[in-house]
């Protein structure tokens, strides 16, 4: 026989984490070369990384005048997809604009 009114012992799950966080952050970074023209940086920071025209503008120019400007803070799986995006343009342009991602 059951007893209706008993409730079953429940053991917490062994390997889970106490706390779930945030996702990790990374960075997307642009890198200068020189073969890339500035309007296909600025056009990739408006269309990508939907940057305003003035943001994309001086983002570019801090790639120019720096080597490396930062696009945008995004999850892993996003910043991967927007490097591709980035890599997959650039080459279809036939420029060697180069894309990486950092943690924050």
């Amino acid at each position: 026989m059951t007893t209706p009114n008993k409730r079953p012992e429940f053991e917490p799950e062994i390997g889970l984490e106490d706390e779930v966080g945030e996702p990790r952050k990374y960075k997307v970074l642009l890198h200068n070369d020189d073969y890339t023209t500035m309007d296909f940086v600025v056009q990739v920071l408006i269309e990508v990384f939907r940057k305003s025209e003035t943001e994309a503008t001086h983002i570019m120019l801090t790639i120019h005048e720096k080597g490396v400007g930062t696009c945008g803070i995004y999850p892993a799986e996003v910043a991967e997809t927007k490097i591709n995006e980035v890599h997959t343009r650039a080459r279809r342009e036939g420029f060697p604009l180069r894309a990486s991602m950092e943690e924050v």
